[in-house]
């Protein structure tokens, strides 16, 4: 929101804004290449392997003939936002347990589309650098629904994309999502509740609560990212917009009787509203 070609200094903007002149000015010191290589050894060995914590990915780096010690292995884990599935003895943390909230979609019949959307963010490697992709998956059609790039995993840009697919789509039933710093957080918890939306959340550590959209990032990863390296963020944005175009509307799913997303959301969504007008 600072512009620097303004009639307005700079020093009376930040104030305007009420932010420091040394936040505007900070610059965040950028991971090594050792490190951007360690984190997508790392990213692409959970998509295999996600029980592993920090010792056996340690282990596994040892292998590749990268020495790294357990400290390094686990502030990189955390800054790509990995975490090992395993049973945990405290399930919430003190301070975010009244964000929390239960998993509704156990034992459920999911049966059309705005019924269920979930979200999830997840970090993207580049030649240099990185940045992390959100997505949002309609559960009953695995249609990618609407995603963002960001250079952070801020609440901020999840509340932002749910603004613009509720305008765009219509608001759904129930959101899932993990447990994630950024929905168990106010900002998120209030977005929903003044849409009327009900809030679902994965149980800790159970992946296989939001399975549909952790495969989804798994075959964006396997079959884009991983085999089409980029270092620029306007070039990656470019690819994700095609292939994902690609996802929705031309690459058969085995889960839903390997059909097209975008035919299954949009014949079942103009059948259901169809309905709803009859009956009003």
């Amino acid at each position: 929101m600072v512009k620097t070609k303004h009639n307005i200094s700079i020093r009376r903007q930040c104030e305007l804004l009420s932010i420091s002149r040394g936040s505007y000015y900070f610059k965040p010191k950028e991971e090594s290449k050792e490190n951007l290589k360690v984190m997508q050894l790392m990213d692409t060995h959970h998509l295999k392997h996600p029980y592993k914590g920090v010792l056996q990915m340690q282990d596994y780096l040892k292998m590749e003939e990268i020495h790294v010690n357990p400290k390094r292995v686990r502030r990189l884990l955390r800054k790509v936002g990995i975490e090992a599935i395993y049973p945990k003895r405290n399930l919430s943390k003190l301070g975010l347990a009244k964000y929390i909230h239960p998993y509704l979609l156990r034992n459920i019949q999911i049966e059309r589309p705005n019924q269920v959307w979930a979200i999830d963010i997840s970090y993207i490697p580049m030649n240099r650098g990185f940045m992390y992709l959100t997505i949002v998956v309609d559960w009953y059609s695995r249609k990618i629904i609407g995603w963002q790039l960001s250079n952070t995993m801020e609440a901020e840009t999840q509340t932002e994309i749910i603004k613009t697919l509720v305008s765009k789509f219509g608001r759904p039933e129930i959101i899932n999502s993990d447990q994630g710093s950024q929905y168990t957080s106010k900002i998120w918890v209030d977005l929903l509740k003044e849409q009327a939306i009900k809030i679902s959340m994965d149980g800790k550590g159970r992946a296989t609560d939001n399975a549909i959209v952790e495969r989804t990032f798994r075959t964006i990863k396997q079959e884009y990212i991983y085999i089409n390296p980029t270092a620029k963020v306007k070039e990656l944005r470019a690819g994700l917009e095609k292939y994902i175009t690609y996802f929705n509307t031309m690459r058969p799913h085995q889960g839903i009787e390997r059909k097209i997303p975008v035919n299954i959301y949009k014949n079942k969504h103009q059948l259901s509203t169809k309905k709803t007008k009859l009956v009003v």
